[in-house]
């Protein structure tokens, strides 16, 4: 019994290996470029192309459990920040810190409209913006986080800054953190000065509400989203 069941435990290992490097290299990838094929995940995963297909049987797939996987991981900052009873502003620095290496904010935000919503991904992107908000509002009522400034100005800067890249090791980790610790000089209250108005909901909503087509095996990828993802 232990003979037949080792192999099959061996396998199971093998795709769970071969998951978690398809959807570590999709992220890198299509942070870069949304529209990129997905032979580029495969070859930065190191895996074959029928391996990742047996996986995700089109591009679609692919970006939609990407983008599952980016909202689970920003939904667990937030609520980690929302639990955190320490300094006001150290816990909400460290939690946009957080968001900014992971990526998983920023990326969701490139890959709107480049792929058709699921039920439960719309309530998931539902539940992470509410736990934004309220991180956010919690920042504003312990008077640490400016007052002008809103949870959609903060998505954007957070995706400016994980489009700061360079070539070689790190791909500019440490000049987003420079860049980041430059934003939340900007970010703390009271602030140096007033802001000129910011950007309406619509607009972000409009990204995924604007989806222009998936792309199959052999069919191209999607353009990249328009607009302005740690």
């Amino acid at each position: 019994m232990r003979d037949t069941e080792a192999p099959l435990s061996g396998r199971r290992r093998e795709a769970a290996r071969n998951d978690a490097a398809i959807l570590d290299a999709a992220r890198s990838v299509f942070l870069e470029d949304p529209s990129a094929p997905v032979s580029a995940v495969a070859a930065r995963a190191n895996v074959g192309i029928s391996a990742l297909y047996r996986r995700y049987p089109s591009k679609e797939d692919l970006l939609r459990e990407l983008a599952r996987d980016g909202l689970a991981r920003y939904t667990a900052e937030l609520e980690a920040a929302l639990a955190d009873k320490g300094d006001p502003w150290t816990v909400y620095a460290g939690c946009l810190t957080r968001i900014l290496d992971g990526g998983s904010q920023a990326l969701a935000q490139r890959l709107a409209g480049t792929f058709t919503p699921t039920p439960d991904l719309s309530a998931l992107a539902r539940r992470a913006g509410a736990l934004a908000g309220e991180v956010h509002r919690t920042a504003q009522r312990d008077k640490v986080l400016r007052d002008d400034v809103s949870p959609l100005d903060v998505v954007f800067l957070l995706e400016m800054l994980s489009a700061v890249t360079l070539p070689g090791p790190g791909g500019g980790h440490a000049l987003r953190h420079r860049y980041l610790a430059l934003l939340l000089q900007a970010l703390r209250a009271p602030g140096a000065g007033p802001l000129p108005d910011g950007p309406d909901p619509s607009e972000l909503a409009g990204r995924w509400s604007g989806r222009t087509g998936g792309s199959d095996r052999g069919n191209p990828a999607p353009p990249r989203p328009t607009a302005a993802s740690r």
